[in-house]
This record gives C-alpha cells, sequence and structure tokens, in this order.
C-alpha cells in the first residue's frame, strides 16, 4: 500500500456521561488524517486497518470521570479523543518484527479507519482465518475467553449440575450457556424478548429460556425453573437479579462475577439484601477478569476451534455498517436491542 497520507474517520468521546449514555455523547468525524507509515520515531510501532470493532459494556464504564473506584483499574476516556476497545485489524505498516504488512491481528485499537498501536503487547497475530473474522471481537476474542475462563476456570463444572446465566444472549451468556451443554450440565437463560428467549431455546440448545421483563418475582421465576436449586450461576446483570439467585442458590454454589451491566448507568448501585445466602450455603462467589487468564488462550482456541469448524457452537453476532452507525450500535447495548454479539464492521478485508 502507498505511505500516503489519507482521512481518517474517527469516533470522539464527548464528554463524562451521568446516567444511561446517549449517541450525543459521541462525535463522528473526519477531521483527521493519518500518515500510512510507522512514523520514525516510533519504530516498534504497529499501524492498523481497522476492519471490526467490539461494542462492549466496559465502554460505559470509561465513560465515568476520573476518580470513582473504577478508574484504578479502567483508563477514564480523555474528552475529545477516539474511543478505544477491543477490534480486529490488518497491518498497513510495522516497525515491529513480530508483525508484518498484511498480517491480521486482534486486541486493543480505536474506534477510527486507521490506528497506530505503540504498545503492540496487546495485538494478538490471527493464525486461523478460515472462520469469520469478526469471531476475533467474539467467540475467538475477549468475550469467548471470558466465557471460557469464568465458567471452567471459576465455576469448575461438573457434569448434570444445574446452569443458570442472566443476559443470557449476549456476547458472553450464550457461550457459556453451549458450554455447559456441551459438559452434560442443565442450562437455563434470561433474556429480554420473546426473539431472544426462542433463540437460546431453538437454536443455542438451552434447556429453558424466560424474558425477565415478564416475571413480576424473579424469585419465583428461577424456583420454577430450577425447584432443585442452582448450582452455577454466572453474572452478567447484578442488582435484583443477584438477590432473587442467591435465594435459589444450592449448598456449595458457585456464582461467576463477571459483570453488572443493570448498575453501570445508575448513580446509586442497587443493594443487594441476600449475601447471608452465602454463609448459609456455603456458596462460593468470585469476581474475575479475563486479564487474569489469556495465558489460556492457545488452550481455549485448541478446544473451540474445532467445535466451530463441526458446528457443535454457534454464535450470534449483531453486525452494525460503517463507523458512522457505531454510537448508535454502542448505545443499543444498553436498551437490549442488540441479538447476539454487538460489533461495528469497519472495512472488508
Amino acid at each position: 500500500m502507498a505511505k500516503f497520507e489519507v482521512k481518517n474517520k474517527q469516533v470522539l468521546f464527548k464528554n463524562y456521561v451521568e446516567g444511561f449514555p446517549k449517541e450525543s455523547d459521541m462525535i463522528v468525524t473526519d477531521a483527521s488524517t493519518i500518515r500510512l507509515k510507522v512514523p520514525a520515531d516510533a519504530p516498534n510501532s504497529v499501524l492498523l486497518k481497522n476492519l471490526y470493532l467490539s461494542c462492549d459494556p466496559v465502554t460505559r464504564i470509561r465513560m465515568r470521570k476520573p476518580g470513582d473506584e473504577t478508574s484504578s483499574y479502567f483508563t477514564p476516556y480523555a474528552p475529545g479523543s477516539p474511543l478505544s476497545g477491543y477490534g480486529v485489524g490488518e497491518v498497513v505498516d510495522s516497525g515491529h518484527p513480530d508483525f508484518k504488512e498484511g498480517d491480521l491481528v486482534w486486541g486493543t485499537t480505536k474506534w477510527e479507519h486507521y490506528t497506530l498501536i505503540t504498545q503492540s503487547e496487546s495485538l494478538h497475530k490471527i493464525q486461523h482465518a478460515d472462520v469469520p473474522l469478526s469471531y476475533y471481537t467474539g467467540i475467538l476474542g475477549m468475550p469467548g475467553m471470558t466465557a471460557y475462563a469464568g465458567f471452567n476456570e471459576v465455576c469448575s463444572p461438573k457434569k448434570g449440575e444445574y446452569v443458570f446465566i442472566s443476559a443470557a444472549s449476549g456476547a458472553v451468556g450464550q457461550l457459556v450457556g453451549q458450554l455447559a451443554k456441551l459438559l452434560g450440565c442443565y442450562v437455563v437463560g434470561s433474556a429480554g424478548s420473546k426473539e431472544k428467549v426462542d433463540l437460546l431455546k431453538n437454536k443455542l440448545n438451552f434447556d429453558e429460556a424466560f424474558n425477565y421483563k415478564e416475571e413480576h418475582d424473579l424469585t419465583a421465576a428461577l424456583k420454577r425453573y430450577f425447584p432443585e436449586g442452582i448450582d452455577i450461576y454466572f453474572e452478567n446483570v447484578g442488582g435484583k437479579f443477584l438477590d432473587a439467585v442467591l435465594l435459589n442458590m444450592r449448598v456449595h454454589g458457585r456464582i461467576a462475577v463477571c459483570g453488572m451491566i443493570s448498575q453501570y448507568n445508575l448513580e446509586k448501585p442497587e443493594g443487594v439484601t441476600n449475601l447471608m445466602c452465602l454463609v448459609y450455603k456455603r456458596i462460593h462467589m468470585q469476581g474475575f477478569t479475563v486479564r487474569d487468564y489469556y495465558h489460556l488462550y492457545p488452550r481455549y482456541l485448541d478446544y473451540i476451534l474445532p467445535c466451530i469448524r463441526e458446528g457443535k457452537v454457534i454464535y450470534l453476532e449483531d453486525i452494525a455498517e460503517g463507523l458512522d452507525n457505531g454510537p448508535s450500535a454502542l448505545v443499543g447495548l444498553f436498551s437490549g436491542r442488540n441479538v447476539g454479539k454487538q460489533l461495528v464492521s469497519i472495512s472488508h478485508q
């Protein structure tokens, strides 16, 4: 590719957000330009052409003002700067010995057409391109590793156990359910629409699923689906879901706390009142982050790639076309508008 300067469309973060994020909290602009060559003063950098960008709930956390309890772990966005997150890209130019022009990679990038990566340790070279490249924002990227590590490493599942997953049709939940079914567990998921419930039961092989918006009493709903109690809860929602689950857990149950999307937009998070169940039922509840488990990524690929190729695992994607539609796709996460893993297609390789 010729090493010339081009316009570089970007999605910029406008200002810190309170409550639910809005499209107006972001600005799509093509005012920036970029030279398609690694600069001489950054010799180990990698220049990417972004192909797919991942929409993830953690983006909302990074829209908060610096100084709250999350700032030490999630670096807040700087107003006027591009959003950043996981994505898939093609190397346009490289000064790093591990990457060459034409390589396909996934890792941390910015919401723009081209990104100069100065910390290449955040990039993973894609060795298997016989599956959709978009999968590296989902089942073969961070969400996939999150599901695998959270279920297998944190929950220590056994065949025949009873598993409940909230936000079960999302990027992580849909895979957790299928991993549990492959192990021989009984699996129930919750989602926010009839369409999603039907997908969980009829396409993703869940034993049961329910629309939480139609349930006036979550505790009673869980008792209906788990009359003998829950062994494993994969927590994606928090708040009243966690409270109801605690009452329905079995003795020595395990809860993997992956996220709490129902709480991210609240000024004052909801309280949890049933925590003494942890004591009475000797429940193990553990929060985790995928960063602690990336050393297992090669092992995960060895397991999941044959499952994908043989059709044992299905992965649902919701793809928005073009960077202009990025803000809308991202905001839609928090109203449950997406069906499956939400991502943005920037350029087809």
